[in-house]
């Protein structure tokens, strides 16, 4: 596995590397099956420093969690306890996910806009035309998965919703989080 440990405007020792390392292969290998790439982020945000991780397991799914603390090591301690929170909670179906599945999970290049929110607009002005401005233009992956490696994927990367290629029907989808609690799941698909 592929661990890439990095500081914005913060220089990482050995010894904080080495910790992240220990730590994330013992927490993966608990649960993860066979993790491909990591990638932790600390960056210092006013007092405290921020923990930002990212795993790519070998089935196509993500996991990421985030933590903030005084101490940078304690930073990453909470960012690897979410992590293993996740996946403890997700471990069998992830095992069996791997196995079940046929083929691995597919993607799709889609586009990506950032449009203008508009901030230098005042109330009193109307703009000239009903067309966002779009600042930035990227691309960005959508997996093909079921409604349930749906909910878990976007569980696992701590996302307040996902959108997806539904796997039944071919349909792009969107699963979400709802105020309530639950989860809700947008199949915009034509059923007359």
């Amino acid at each position: 596995m592929r661990i890439q440990v990095s500081g914005k405007h913060i220089d990482i020792g050995d010894a904080l590397r080495n910790h992240v390392e220990e730590k994330l292969l013992e927490t993966l290998g608990k649960y993860a099956g066979r993790p491909t790439e990591a990638v932790v982020t600390f960056s210092k945000d006013r007092h405290e420093f921020v923990s930002e991780a990212s795993v790519h397991l070998s089935s196509g799914l993500k996991v990421q969690a985030k933590a903030h603390a005084n101490d940078v090591y304690d930073s990453f301690d909470g960012a690897a306890e979410r992590m293993e929170k996740q996946l403890r909670r997700y471990k069998r179906r992830l095992k069996d996910h791997h196995h079940n599945r046929e083929n691995p999970i597919a993607s799709y290049d889609a586009p990506t806009y950032i449009l203008d929110g508009g901030a230098d607009q005042t109330e009193e002005t109307e703009p000239e035309t009903l067309q966002p401005l779009i600042v930035a233009e990227t691309q960005t992956k959508v997996p093909s998965l079921s409604v349930g490696e749906a909910v878990m994927q976007m569980e696992l990367a701590g996302a307040q919703f996902l959108v997806f290629r539904n796997d039944a029907n071919g349909g792009v989808n969107v699963v979400y989080h709802r105020d309530d609690g639950n989860v809700g799941w947008v199949d915009p698909r034509n059923l007359s």
